[in-house]
């Protein structure tokens, strides 16, 4: 008789820019002893609202045994206003006998008609099954208590993290446990009672405050945990305000555990300073988060508030550094940063993060990027996860002449993993490079910690350092950790922490750039390989091969293609692409291609193009269109393949040969949206011309076609609405375009939040496209000037609209607001548009409708708000009436 259990369904949903959906999901659970049928996942156990971006939802599918579950169905019906979807995968819990089980089906992919391969249901494999322990849980006791001088409590959330060393508990939300009852008086102590994981020895709390508009702040006293199992009691004598009123204006704080048998840890105010690069559109007004990781636990998310570094924050080329208190984190391993996308420009280009201990630290931690954080820039993500390539000093050595000595010896000390005496020592190279040339050092690896001595004589200054190996075999994996460079002559000071591991059947080759104190280092480098194998008979082949790319900033190092003892096959007419990270190479060169058959396989190797993962995004094509192997006897054949073109992209083109149809797909993401939509026009202006308005398909991120035509790039796009004037205003949060053909990508920046206006009076909003190191086009607000004829009857009740052209385009049919076209008045307008350029005609008409319509205009006078120095004058001096003249209603001025 087989059992019922009860599958725990964990569905993460992925991170990325509009990976939510509204649809209904479906899923099916495949296993050795059958299925369970479809099902629908219909109310998630821990989230109101399933299936949002990065989310985590819960389900719970009750099912006869399927034995070792091996495949996972998942589905949904398009559905919904944003039905597509990114899964990043789904975890299975379900316990069987004594044994509890995790099962894990990773997807990380689109499940989108419009996107990836237009698929909406994907079948899972397992990836990995895990037997897990029950885990132990702990009950704690919390006392909180409140200063007698803090405010009456408001509404605000505030929570608390426990960190041990197995483990950190979730945020625990510090609320009432009765409906009513009121927390954090003054002078009052509160109690709460919460469950946690199996923590370990605890060894700091963290406390928050949610940052909500008026909060006046808390007077925190203490907190008082007690484990109720095992009635460990901990202490936290905390004394501080959480408040952005006072001076600190902190609402985290850290604290660490004391206790009899252990020191408390440091508590450090860490410096992080945020380094914005010199490009255009670099800066950002968005609100910045970060969160640094350490051996020892992490800070949590901390909003970086308020800059130690004068003038407004996150501008182009500029440092702003911020403290950010936290108990000791151990050796910094990685930080994660990122910005809301709130504010004009959200996007910024980040050169890297700097990290030290406090304000008086001689070094640093750094973690480069080189790169945007963007929703359509770059990465194309507004949050990342930077590595740390190690520490540097502050400052550079400055020493007496008489002291300084550029001769000397490099000290350095290595370590990594314990190695057994009975293993064999790990035969390692190390490989310095420097502005005139390189030396390889070989290295035996005996134990945990090594020391070599070298002066690198004649090689310059060291730009990197490339370890290879291992080049003995290895019983088990070893991790190299740090590389700390010290020179005895000019003091200068490096800590590379190559943090990597050396395994069995594995030659690896890593680099790391050097670290000079007031120096950027050089940037690590993804480099996309694509191995392009001819469409000729017999140009496969099989065997074993390596490459090497050499550029003007040395060499990437030998790279194997194949793991040892195995082979890889290059198919005809296929392109194998493969990826290695190095420290920024420069200008390519030429590409060294080894490859050796057992068979004595012939490969035709058609050409190499190498793409970087870095501004300008080049792509590097290395033509060969030759055999390797044929006719030769030796046991690797070796060919150089020059450089033969380098196509550098702007940031956002992804393909360098397709023509444009002028077909795009686009996205626009508005709120506040009325529920009776409005009819909504969008018109593109291009450099060549404007291409006819189309409907507005949604305003809630699903794409639709855009057909422009060749009118040029695109330099901005305009927003009419066809029917009358709203209420309010819709807010807008995204505009993207991206080209069917070439797959540019285009984005769009307005300093106004609001589609016709905060108060939805206007029928026209233009945003200017931005391209990367390319300033969009200027908003302007131009003053127009309606000069009415003092002839009889000249004054007009009806309603008027004007179109202003330029050079780069035409302002789209406007109202203008003012009523008073009077006999003899001059009405006064302002019209908000992007930069025309020099005006060149104005077209101005009116609709004809009701008593006196007729209208004698003697001219129109347009200059930008706040300027009148450059003033444009159009002259009419006729009549606008369909009962006098030529009867016509409107006119071209020139």
């Amino acid at each position: 008789l087989l059992l019922v259990l009860l599958y725990e369904v964990r569905v993460y949903t992925g991170a990325k820019l509009g990976a939510e959906t509204d649809s209904s999901v479906y899923i099916n659970l495949i296993g050795t002893r059958g299925d369970a049928g479809k099902r629908k996942l219909h109310r998630s156990k821990n989230n109101n609202v399933k299936f949002r971006c990065g989310q985590m939802d819960i389900f719970y599918i009750k099912a006869v045994s399927l034995g070792d579950l091996e495949k996972v169905l998942i589905s949904h019906d398009g559905a919904g206003p944003g039905n597509g979807w990114f899964l990043d995968k789904i975890v299975i819990k379900y316990k069987e006998g004594e044994e509890a089980q995790e099962v894990v089906f990773p997807c990380n992919r689109w499940l989108d008609e419009c996107q990836d391969d237009g698929k909406t249901e994907r079948e899972l494999t397992a990836n990995s099954k895990y037997f897990v322990k029950e885990k132990m849980s702990q009950q704690w006791r919390v006392q909180v208590k409140t200063h007698g001088d803090s405010p009456e409590p408001q509404e605000c959330k505030r929570t608390l993290v426990i960190y041990g060393s197995k483990s950190k508990s979730v945020e625990l939300v510090l609320s009432p446990q009765s409906p009513g009852y009121v927390c954090f008086l003054p002078r009052a102590t509160d109690e709460f009672i919460f469950e946690t994981e199996e923590l370990g020895d605890v060894y700091k709390i963290r406390v928050i405050c949610d940052d909500v508009p008026g909060f006046e702040g808390w007077h925190l006293k203490s907190f008082h945990l007690e484990e109720l199992h095992t009635n460990q009691e901990l202490n936290f004598d905390c004394n501080c305000w959480l408040t952005l009123n006072k001076e600190e204006k902190e609402l985290v704080k850290e604290f660490p555990a004391v206790t009899e048998d252990q020191k408390a840890l440091p508590v450090y105010k860490y410096v992080v300073s945020v380094h914005t690069g010199d490009r255009w559109g670099a800066e950002t007004f968005a609100n910045v988060y970060v969160t640094l990781y350490g051996k020892r636990g992490d800070t949590g998310v901390r909003k970086l508030h308020t800059s130690l570094t004068k003038g407004r924050k996150f501008q182009r080329n500029k440092v702003d550094s911020f403290l950010v208190e936290a108990v000791s984190l151990s050796h910094l391993q990685k930080v994660v940063i990122g910005h809301d996308g709130e504010g004009y420009g959200a996007g910024m280009y980040l050169k890297m993060v700097t990290v030290k201990e406090s304000q008086d630290s001689d070094k640093e931690w750094i973690f480069p990027l080189w790169n945007w954080l963007d929703t359509h820039l770059g990465l194309c993500e507004t949050v990342c996860e930077i590595v740390t390539v190690g520490k540097r000093l502050t400052l550079s050595p400055k020493l007496p002449e008489i002291y300084m000595k550029p001769s000397g010896l490099w000290i350095m000390d290595i370590t990594g993993s314990d190695l057994s005496d009975e293993e064999d020592p790990i035969s390692l190279s190390f490989i310095f490079y420097g502005n005139l040339s390189c030396k390889k050092l070989p290295l035996q690896v005996t134990g945990k910690a090594i020391q070599i001595k070298d002066e690198l004589a004649d090689i310059g200054s060291i730009y990197k350092v490339q370890v290879t190996g291992p080049h003995s075999e290895l019983k088990q994996p070893w991790h190299l950790d740090l590389l700390h460079m010290k020179h005895t002559g000019t003091k200068e000071e490096m800590y590379l922490a190559f943090d990597c591991w050396f395994n069995p059947q594995e030659d690896k080759c890593v680099e790391l750039p050097a670290l000079y104190a007031d120096q950027e280092p050089l940037p690590v480098v993804e480099y996309a390989i694509h191995l392009h194998t001819g469409d000729l008979k017999k140009a496969d082949a099989t065997g074993e091969a390596y490459l090497c790319i050499q550029a003007e900033k040395g060499d990437s190092g030998k790279r194997w293609l194949n793991s040892k003892n195995s082979l890889i096959t290059f198919a005809r007419g296929q392109v194998d692409v493969f990826k290695i990270k190095s420290v920024f190479l420069g200008k390519l060169n030429q590409v060294l291609v080894g490859f050796k058959s057992l068979k004595k396989d012939e490969w035709f190797l058609e050409k190499i193009v190498i793409k970087e993962d870095f501004y300008p995004f080049a792509a590097h094509v290395f033509v060969h269109n030759d055999w390797i192997n044929k006719h030769s006897k030796k046991d690797f054949v070796e060919v150089a393949v020059p450089l033969t073109e380098t196509s550098v992209a702007s940031l956002l083109v992804k393909n360098f040969e397709m023509k444009s149809r002028g077909l795009w797909q686009t996205w626009v993401h508005c709120t506040q949206v009325p529920e009776d939509i409005p009819d909504i026009q969008v018109v593109a202006f291009g450099r060549k011309g404007k291409a006819p308005a189309q409907k507005v398909q949604n305003l809630s991120d699903n794409p639709f076609l855009l057909t422009v035509g060749n009118i040029g790039d695109i330099t901005k796009v305009s927003f009419v609405l066809s029917s009358p004037c709203l209420r309010r205003g819709i807010k807008i949060h995204k505009l993207q375009l991206k080209d069917l053909d070439t797959k540019q990508e285009l984005g769009f920046h307005t300093e106004l939040p609001c589609l016709f206006g905060e108060d939805g009076s206007e029928t026209v909003t233009e945003l200017a496209a931005v391209r990367p190191d390319m300033p969009p086009l200027r908003e302007v607000l131009y003053s127009i000037s309606v000069h009415t004829g003092t002839l009889p009857a000249s004054g007009t009740d009806a309603e008027v609209f004007i179109t202003v052209f330029g050079e780069q385009g035409d302002s789209c049919k406007r109202q203008l607001k003012h009523s008073n076209f009077e006999r003899g008045q001059v009405s006064i307008s302002e019209m908000r548009a992007v930069d025309l350029g020099q005006l060149s005609k104005v077209l101005v008409e009116h609709h004809n409708v009701g008593y006196g319509a007729g209208w004698y205009l003697d001219q129109i006078v347009i200059h930008e708000s706040g300027k009148t120095d450059d003033q444009h004058v159009f002259l009419c001096q006729q009549w606008l009436d369909s009962g006098v003249g030529d009867a016509q209603t409107e006119r071209t001025l020139k």
